[in-house]
Formats: structure tokens, sequence, C-alpha cells
């Protein structure tokens, strides 16, 4: 096991790394923007390196200072967490260079998923079914042709994207131009490539991923499903597994397809895989997160598996001690907490915290990075909590997560904790009959939403 890794991130991502290093007995180095030389990670790890001024481009995203820093702290390892430079093969291979390993899946693998159309090719070899759409990067006239053959309502999607970027729904053959024009402009300003291909939007449908471990001598554990319905302009705002959606058929179903996915790609370490269930129920391949999720709490609970001690391990050349399906109990949900203003639909809401308190009790989590007193910098990410509670079952997981959220109180700027509390008390969500659009039918129907 490594004796000192970095943790190229910041946030409460971090600081959930940092205590997972030393839980393990690892120090922990953090890096940090002038922003964030007073925030909780900087404080927790054993040593700290400033990496640049606040903008991320000048510093959490400047691979030659991350790994100078990695260097000169004499660290083995680099944990990237999410986003930043988690999903970025460069950083891979320059963190390779200067004999750091990377605590994540290989470069050349994560170059291949990354590419949204060479996904989506492995996949069907791998026999994953997929959303029907062109297979490759389409034309204007190939998009046409497509929409015109599988039928509207249809999206366009950047072969080099995610998280909605390079993204339009097209709902009519007039309307395909512009779509075409508007996403890869998007595309090309997000990711430098403005490469397009076509999907058949499925509606309604639900968005469920598969989480999976894998060691480098072919050991494959799946850690069972996340539901991820509840979106907000194509951004997660509540997960939960079990998801309501599927039965055990289903499950294994699911997760016999991603075992036979990470065997052809020569999938390493933790990952998921995310699919889109349709309304007959049948499950369509979207995309490959070589990285840890946002949501992994969730998997965590159910699973009793601390995912973040996998990854060092793995990344350490430790087999896994359990493969094939990983064993659940009960039920878990995690709902994020972001620093936006409802009134101004929901826009960033940068500021300083003047009161946390965080829910305490049975089968709550709470992962943060702020404490009263803390400053959100107007430069990053909004979220600044995530909630996480367990029960035994989904009533009784739904009944604690509405007592948690109640508990938090957070002063001193505006906080999505309303909406979430308002979708959970909704009578879509507490059935477990919701999709993707759901959020959208419910505005106006909701307090919190209807000011948006």
């Amino acid at each position: 096991m490594f004796s000192r890794v970095l943790v190229a991130n910041r946030g409460e991502i971090a600081v959930r790394v940092i205590r997972a290093l030393h839980e393990l007995g690892i120090e922990a180095v953090a890096v940090y923007s002038t922003a964030d030389r007073d925030a909780l990670h900087v404080q927790l790890a054993d040593r700290a390196v400033c990496i640049g001024p606040p903008p991320a481009a000048e510093s959490y995203l400047r691979i030659p200072n991350v790994v100078a820093a990695a260097e000169t702290t004499g660290c083995e390892a680099v944990h990237p967490a999410y986003g930043f430079l988690a999903e970025n093969p460069a950083f891979v291979r320059a963190c390779k260079e200067s004999n750091l390993v990377f605590v994540g899946p290989p470069a050349e693998v994560m170059e291949r998923m990354g590419d949204k159309v060479r996904a989506k090719a492995e996949m069907r070899a791998a026999g994953v079914p997929l959303v029907p759409g062109t297979e490759g990067v389409a034309s204007l006239a190939d998009l046409r042709t497509a929409a015109r053959l599988i039928g509207f309502p249809v999206l366009v999607k950047a072969a080099a994207g995610g998280g909605g970027k390079g993204m339009r729904l097209v709902s009519t053959d007039e309307e395909l131009e512009g779509a075409f024009a508007s996403a890869g402009a998007e595309a090309e300003a997000a990711f430098g490539d403005r490469s397009l291909y076509l999907e058949k939007a499925l509606t309604p449908a639900r968005h469920v991923e598969i989480q999976v471990l894998c060691d480098a001598e072919g050991g494959i554990l799946t850690l069972g499903e996340r539901e991820c319905s509840i979106q907000r302009r194509h951004q997660k705002l509540i997960e939960e597994s079990p998801s309501p959606a599927l039965d055990p058929e289903a499950r294994e179903e699911m997760e016999n397809a991603v075992e036979r996915a990470c065997a052809a790609i020569g999938y390493r370490n933790a990952g998921t895989f995310e699919f889109l269930l349709g309304p007959d129920g049948g499950f369509h391949f979207i995309e490959v997160n070589c990285r840890l999720q946002v949501e992994h709490p969730v998997s965590e609970l159910v699973t009793g598996i601390d995912i973040v001690r996998e990854q060092l391990r793995i990344a350490a050349g430790e087999r896994l001690e359990l493969t094939g399906r990983a064993p659940r109990r009960g039920h878990a949900i995690e709902i994020r907490i972001n620093a936006e203003n409802p009134a101004r639909g929901f826009a960033p809401a940068p500021g300083t915290v003047t009161r946390f308190l965080p829910p305490l009790g049975a089968g709550v989590r709470v992962d943060t990075a702020i404490r009263s007193g803390s400053e959100i910098p107007p430069y990053y990410d909004s979220m600044i909590a995530k909630v996480i509670v367990w029960d035994e079952t989904r009533p009784a997981a739904l009944s604690r997560a509405g007592r948690a959220l109640s508990e938090l109180e957070v002063e001193g700027i505006p906080t999505t904790r309303e909406l979430a509390l308002d979708v959970l008390a909704s009578p879509e969500f507490r059935s477990g009959e919701y999709s993707t659009s759901t959020l959208t039918d419910l505005e106006g129907r909701v307090p919190s939403l209807s000011v948006s």
C-alpha cells in the first residue's frame, strides 16, 4: 500500500478521500487555489501545496502544477476524485511519466470510453443494448436520415461530451439544422470537438447506473444500481439504491451486461455504467464514467463497501477480496445540497455560510467541506453538501431523508434544501413512479419550483 497520496481535488470529495487515506494509515497531500487556502480539505491534509489562483483553469486543471505538487512532496500516487482532471487521459499519462500511480483506469481505456461513439461501438460488440441511433459521428444529412428512420423525438449529442453539454432535443425535421449548429458550437467550446451523433429520445425514461470495481487480475465486482432520474438541466439532484424500477431479473441482466463489458474493454478500478430505461423496461447503454461518482455513497451504504478504499487497494496492485455481485441490504437515498438561488432560476449563489448545522442520528451521513463561517467561492461547482440516509426499507429511508433535511440548517446563502424536501414529498417520488422528466412536470405544482 502507498505511504503518501496527493488528492487532486477540493471540496467535499477531497475531504472524503483524505479521510479514507487516513483510515488506511496513508499520509494525504492536498492541493489548493488561493481561494481555498482556508478550506477544510487543506486543514485535514498532512501537507498542502498551493497550485495557483482561484480560476480552475489556472490551478486545479493545470496538470504541470498538480504533478509538481505530488513530486515535490514525495507522493507515490494521485487520487483525482471526480471533476477537474479525473477523466483526462493526458493527466493519467503525466502521472505515469513522473512515476506516480493514478488511482483510476488506464489512460487508454479512459480515452476510448470518453469517445462516446467508440464507446457505443465497443458496447455493441460486447452485447450491451444501445439506444437506437447513428453508429458513428454523423453529418447533418446523416442525422436527418437517421431521425426519419427511427422517428422523433431524437437527441443530438456531442461525441466527446457529457453533462448535457452539446446536447439538443429535437422534435421535428425542421429543428434539426438549428440543433446541429448550436450543439456543434457548444461541443466545440466545451470539449474542443464539434463531432455529433444522434440517438432516439426515450420518453418517459429513467436514468439507472451500475457501480463496478475491477482489479488488474480480471476480477470484477458489481455493486448494484443507483436510480438517478431526478435531474434538473441534466444534473442529478437525488439518487437512490435500489431502483424502484428494477426487479431482481432486470437487475441481474444489467449487471451481467456490465460484467461482460468490463471484461471486453479491460476496465480497471472504479467505474459507472449509465443506462436509460425505456417505457417498456428495456435498458440501453449511455456512457461509462471512468471515475468515482458524486453519488457513490449510496452504493457504499447498501453494500457496506468503502469504494474509495477499494480504489486505493486496486491501484496498489491488490486483488478484490470479493467478485461477482456485492451483497446488499436496505435502501439508501442521497440528496445533493447546492448553493443556488431558487428566486433566480437556481443560479449559483456564492457567499458566506453564517451557520451550518448538519443533521445527525442513526442512518444519516453528511459529506461536506463547509462549516459555519465557510466561504463559498464563485469559481467552482455549486454543490456544498450531500445528505445520505439508509434504512431497512424504502418507506423508512424516505421518512429518514425528510427528517434529516428538516434538521439541516444552512444560513447566509440560499440552497436547494426546500426543493429536495418538495421532491421527496411529491406523490411521484414517493410512489417510485418517476422519470427524468418528473422535475419538469412538477414545475408550478410545488413551491420551490414555481418561483424559478
